[in-house]
């Protein structure tokens, strides 16, 4: 399971949080960003410097740097996926994680299904900790 962008504006992850245009941000760098690949993450995506790639200073980025909204604690985070995963398997009628696996359908539903079964038609007055309007 990939959660760095779950994970990444929280105070536990890495970076500084800056102030920009009035709302408060933490500083992002992913591991295949060129910043993170200089400083030793270049060996997961075999481009480090060795006596049989001497050119691995020609870093291919295959991540950004930037910034992403602050979240506070982790611990928010966390609460909120395991609210959803009880939700979830409420509604699949499982009361075990195995059971869950077992009984689960994934239904694909078209774009403009699922704007339809997000909020629309309404402005946002106050965030939800779990949903956000982008």
């Amino acid at each position: 399971v990939m959660m760095g962008g779950m994970f990444a504006g929280t105070e536990e992850a890495p970076g500084e949080v800056v102030l920009y245009q009035g709302r408060s941000y933490k500083s992002y760098r992913g591991m295949g960003s060129v910043g993170a690949m200089q400083q030793g993450s270049a060996d997961r995506y075999f481009q480090e410097v060795s006596a049989e790639n001497p050119n691995a200073d020609k870093l291919v980025p295959e991540g950004i740097e930037g910034r992403v909204p602050y979240k506070g604690s982790v611990v928010g985070i966390i609460y909120q996926m395991a609210g959803g995963l009880r939700a979830s398997m409420g509604y699949c009628g499982c009361a075990t994680v195995p059971e869950m696996q077992s009984k689960a359908e994934f239904v694909e539903i078209t774009a403009a299904g699922i704007r339809e079964s997000h909020v629309h038609d309404v402005q946002i007055t106050k965030e939800a900790p779990n949903y956000r309007a982008d």
